[in-house]
Order: structure tokens, then sequence, then C-alpha cells
């Protein structure tokens, strides 16, 4: 499923004055509208073809990019990309110890 569509499931119940970091994925008038109804700010990148053109950080933008390389590095890990463990409680303890290896190599 494309992340835009959702996006409604995932940004319910944001606390006000919170810096929402998304890709140009995010960037669509409803959910910058969701965003804003509920106080929160979002730090969302323009598409290239959009003509009003909306504030953007990029400094904060790196705090995204370096969640997102971590969550890269644990994919590399077959178990974890597949998702071979069917309970959760298995899941969790395999990306612990990926989380581990990773930050330890």
């Amino acid at each position: 499923m494309a992340d835009c569509r959702a996006a409604d499931v995932l940004l319910i119940d944001l606390a006000p004055r919170t810096i929402v970091l998304g890709d140009k994925a995010y960037d669509s008038n409803a959910i910058r509208d969701l965003i804003e109804r509920q106080g929160a700010v979002p730090n969302i990148p323009s598409k290239t073809n959009r003509r009003w053109k909306s504030c953007f950080s990029k400094t904060l933008y790196r705090g995204r990019n370096a969640v997102e390389r971590m969550f890269c590095r644990l994919k590399d890990y077959r178990r974890i990309a597949t998702r071979y463990d069917k309970l959760a409680t298995n899941f969790l303890g395999a990306i612990y110890l990926a989380a581990a290896v990773t930050w330890w190599l």
C-alpha cells in the first residue's frame, strides 16, 4: 500500500506542536491539512510539480534521513525484511538482535 493511503491511520492523535517529518510521498493537501488540524507542523519537502512550495527545513529533515537509514540497515537481514517469524515477540527479538549486531559493528 502506498504511504499516502495509510497516512490517516498513521497520523491520528498527534500531540500539539509536534513536527512531522515525511518524504515527498506525503506531500498532498489532505495530509498537510490533517497534520495542521491537530496543531502539528508538517516538515515535508514539496514535489517538483507542485506550484505552491511550502516551508521546509533541511536541518530537521536530516534526522528523518538517519532513521530511514537505520530501517534500511535492519532490512539487510533477510529474516526481518521478509518477516519469517509469525509471532510478534519472536519478530521483536530478531529486531533487537539485528539492531545490536548493527550497532556493534
